[in-house]
């Protein structure tokens, strides 16, 4: 199909994004294309400050504009109560409950062999110091209920039996299969009020 060059290399773009096919790039390009130049530059203006502020926390590696970040700098939150997440968003997902008044660890993803990925390129490490130093009295493992989301709680689980704290698994609230960032807040309340000791 003949057209405009620049309009099928955003819609390219688009697509690698996910949960966005074709017919989906095409309709968010033809609307960015029909906006007002100012909507556009304020898009274009909203992901570069995105890229440039954004970074990981050097506690909790969820993501932050500030270091650390406002939940492992709240000394109102319950420091030795510990969350383990899969990645950043599952942070906001818990904080939408308003619920858990703990602290997190994201891993920055799961176990998943088939992938090539093991514990090293987990932030285990850093969750197994955080344990050693910081008094934790439990864990909640919250990681998503799919295959590998519960190897990876067994491993977490088994490596932290020996610091004899609490572990916990959030309870069976959401769908096996399903991922903590699509949870609603009630459902998400509900896991986390009936963790189970692992």
């Amino acid at each position: 199909m003949k057209g405009p060059e620049s309009l099928f290399k955003l819609i390219e773009e688009l697509r690698k994004l996910p949960g966005v096919g074709r017919k989906t790039a095409e309709r968010l390009a033809f609307y960015i294309l029909k906006s007002q130049r100012h909507e556009a530059d304020a898009l274009v203006k909203a992901i570069l400050e995105l890229k440039e502020k954004v970074r990981l926390c050097s506690v909790c590696n969820s993501i932050t504009e500030v270091d650390p970040c406002n939940i492992c700098s709240d000394m109102n939150r319950e420091k030795n109560l510990l969350c383990v997440v899969e990645e950043p968003h599952d942070v906001f997902a818990i904080e939408k409950t308003r619920e858990f008044k703990g602290s997190y660890h994201v891993l920055m993803g799961v176990l998943s062999p088939l992938d090539g990925i093991g514990p090293s390129d987990l932030k285990i490490e850093e969750l197994l110091s955080r344990v050693r130093e910081n008094g934790i009295r439990e864990v909640i493992l919250a990681t998503n209920p799919n295959l590998e989301g519960e190897a990876t709680a067994m491993y977490i689980a088994k490596v932290l039996k020996p610091f004899g704290m609490k572990v916990t698994r959030i309870a069976r609230g959401l769908p096996v299969g399903g991922d903590l960032e699509y949870a609603d807040e009630v459902t998400l309340t509900k896991s986390i009020e009936g963790r189970q000791e692992m």
